[in-house]
């Protein structure tokens, strides 16, 4: 049986603007997911001295709705940072999991709309 505990998640690509700030900060920093699964995601942005093991405190919108998201950084490098989420609940997983479907959905509904216009033209 393969051992399968380092193997990352599936990663979706996303393009969502976040605020986020140090457990320790008052001011927020901005940046953008660049991907994220279940488990973590890829922040990007620049400015900020971020630290691995640093907990962060991100906080997006979806649908209209804010979202705030518990993680820990674990790894940096010149773009930004990759973090872990830290969920206290299932309400946070579940926050993670709506983001996820969210993205896909509407990828799903972007191809519907492009195949019939290719169909029309076609």
């Amino acid at each position: 049986m393969e051992d399968t505990v380092n193997v990352p998640a599936p990663r979706t690509p996303l393009n969502l603007e976040v605020s986020f700030k140090r457990n320790y900060a008052r001011e927020q920093t901005k940046g953008t997911l660049k991907n994220i699964s279940i488990t973590g995601a890829f922040l990007e942005f620049s400015g900020g001295d971020v630290r691995a093991n640093e907990k962060l405190n991100l906080v997006f919108n979806v649908a209209g709705r804010e979202r705030k998201v518990a993680a820990h950084v674990i790894w940096i490098n010149s773009m930004g940072v990759g973090v872990k989420f830290m969920p206290i609940n299932n309400r946070d997983v579940q926050i993670v999991d709506d983001l996820i479907y969210f993205v896909e959905n509407s990828r799903s509904e972007t191809r519907s709309v492009l195949d019939n216009i290719f169909k029309k033209v076609g």
